[in-house]
């Protein structure tokens, strides 16, 4: 019987699985997505400060998500975990906003018109969006391996000896890919600007 948490490890099988969702709504490949992601994703949402609770709740919403948008996913911009921790990531920022507002609500009318919108002004959402677009493209230059190992670090928070067994290869390939991807980003990134 094959592992399907080792299946659903590799880029090219998860892209593939939320195709067939897309295509048609298939639960085995769903289930495969979901055995893989939704503990990480709990894991990324608490360490980000969400409470245990909270952090599954999130998991969920987060993999419904990926259910109900399937269609939307384009693997040519991003990859699939990568598509999948930015839903995730979006739905941590909304609920801390709807947080937020409800703590807001609790003050009077009269304290809210001094309230300072701290939502993104419009042009703050246009820098970002164009940052987002330099930073595919930056990591789109870079070798398969050089982003595997930036994906595992910084998408999927994973410490340098956890990448080392997961992709089984040498703690020290690990920096090395790490530090070159690192210059190489930086230096494209430079360009770009």
């Amino acid at each position: 019987m094959p592992d399907r948490n080792k299946e659903a490890a590799r880029p090219a099988d998860w892209e593939a699985r939320i195709g067939a969702i897309a295509a048609h709504q298939d639960r085995t490949a769903f289930a495969a997505l979901f055995e893989y992601f939704a503990p990480r994703i709990k894991t990324y949402m608490q360490r980000s400060g969400v409470n245990d609770v909270r952090a599954e709740e999130l998991a969920q919403e987060t993999m419904l998500a990926v259910w109900r948008k399937a269609a939307l996913f384009d693997p040519a911009s991003a990859n699939a975990a990568t598509w999948i921790f930015a839903i995730a990531r979006n739905l941590r920022i909304d609920a801390y906003r709807r947080e937020r507002r409800g703590q807001i609500g609790e003050t009077s009318d009269v304290a809210l018109e001094f309230h300072a919108d701290e939502a993104p002004q419009p042009d703050a959402s246009l820098a970002s969006a164009q940052s987002d677009r330099r930073v595919r493209a930056a990591l789109a230059a870079l070798s398969a391996e050089q982003v595997r190992v930036i994906e595992l670090s910084f998408f999927e928070e994973k410490a340098h000896s956890e990448i080392a067994k997961i992709l089984g290869i040498p703690l020290g390939t690990v920096k090395s890919r790490m530090r070159l991807a690192m210059k190489r980003l930086r230096t494209l990134l430079e360009e770009q600007s």
